[in-house]
């Protein structure tokens, strides 16, 4: 309508209500999914994920009963019959759904605002009662589905990891919740970035930029960070039993001492069956990896690993059991977190723990730091698509 100064700029006001907001979300939601399900490549590419997870899968099995047999022991590979080959497939099949999973989610979000503006689609959408919120939420819930099929294609390979034994059913659960945040994370940076970029490229490049920071970047930045951030811990000897052998002047063996063993030190202030400490303390030089332990927990296999519910193996009897690469991956997580007073040999007089229970888990301030990064570029795309746009970067296609 003319006002005497030129036709009335557009807002934002559109109908009022939650109820009327989610209909316009569902509205971009539904209107996404019909158009991947209408393109013959989605299901190609599903059947090409199943098949590949088979593989792993079989050649898991595979590798499992060629080891075990060579041991003559059917869970030689887990480390005990108990374990089976279920850990050992669970843990394969996971790691190839989140390392490819992670490749997969960029390339289903990264243009999916950009791709629309290099079509001149995008501008017609922005004129309708569509919000900014709108289209973010419905591109980015779209997006996710569509990931979330590719995790859903995997479960029944994770549950027959389970079934073969060593597992709970709290396992699967779990890593599918926390495969599924990670997606949702992922495809979250992709439909932002999308609409902070002007070219589909760009943002297909700058998200799978963002993606190898969080997975790799982080791995550096904390080797670096590790580095410069040295630090003192007040310790003690370590006295390494079994490993010490006395021998005399000729080299050989003193067979004044049984076995080839000293003594035990008379000042010892903690002992077990491995290392006993004893002397006076004194300042040694560690990493303090609790500084930039943080750095560590940003990482989306750290974050998965680390939120898995494993079995306390403090107790003897759970320490005849192998740790896995990701229950490994969990333990070194929290004893960066840890520092060197829990983790360094006789740090404070005390043998270390060779197992850190899992009371102080890393993922929560890890997913957080996620969620906040992902906040951030998101309240930057919500700017970039309102209307009126003011100013245009040039060469931007409006319609």
């Amino acid at each position: 309508m003319e006002n005497g100064t030129g036709p009335a700029p557009r807002t934002d006001a559109g109908p009022s209500g939650l109820g009327a907001y989610a209909a316009g979300v569902w509205a971009v939601v539904g209107m996404e999914l019909r158009q991947r399900l209408r393109a013959r490549g989605w299901y190609i590419m599903l059947v090409v994920w199943f098949g590949l997870i088979w593989l792993v899968t079989a050649l898991t099995w595979a590798s499992w009963k060629v080891q075990s047999s060579a041991q003559g022991d059917f869970g030689g590979v887990a480390g005990s019959a108990a374990n089976g080959p279920g850990p050992l497939i669970f843990e394969a099949v996971l790691a190839f759904v989140l390392l490819f999973g992670l490749l997969v989610a960029p390339a289903l979000s990264a243009n999916a605002i950009s791709g629309d503006r290099a079509g001149g689609t995008l501008a017609i959408m922005q004129v309708t009662l569509l919000r900014p919120g709108q289209l973010l939420w419905g591109k980015f819930l779209a997006s996710w589905c569509a990931a979330l099929a590719f995790l859903v294609v995997s479960v029944p390979f994770l549950v027959f990891g389970i079934l073969q034994g060593g597992l709970g059913a709290g396992h699967i659960l779990v890593a599918l919740l926390m495969l599924a945040i990670e997606l949702g994370v992922v495809c979250a940076l992709g439909v932002g970035v999308s609409a902070l970029a002007n070219r589909p490229l760009f943002s297909i490049v700058v998200t799978y930029l963002v993606v190898a920071a969080l997975t790799f970047g982080t791995l550096i930045a904390f080797g670096l960070g590790m580095m410069v951030t040295d630090g003192t811990v007040q310790a003690n000897q370590v006295y390494y039993k079994n490993s010490y052998v006395a021998t005399g002047p000729d080299g050989t063996v003193d067979p004044s001492q049984p076995s080839g063993q000293p003594e035990l030190p008379q000042d010892i202030t903690d002992q077990n069956d491995q290392f006993a400490c004893y002397g006076p303390m004194q300042d040694q030089r560690a990493p303090r990896t609790d500084r930039v332990a943080w750095l560590l927990g940003m990482n989306p296999f750290v974050v998965v690993a680390d939120a898995i519910p494993y079995p306390d193996r403090t107790s003897a009897a759970q320490q005849q059991y192998a740790v896995g690469a990701f229950e490994s991956i969990s333990q070194g997580a929290r004893s960066a977190q840890a520092g060197p007073e829990a983790t360094y040999q006789c740090a404070n007089g005390k043998v270390a723990a060779s197992y850190l229970s899992p009371q102080a888990p890393l993922w929560p301030l890890g997913l957080g730091l996620q969620l906040l990064l992902t906040a951030g570029v998101l309240a930057l795309a919500w700017r970039a698509l309102r209307t009126p746009a003011g100013r245009l970067a040039k060469g931007t296609r409006v319609a």
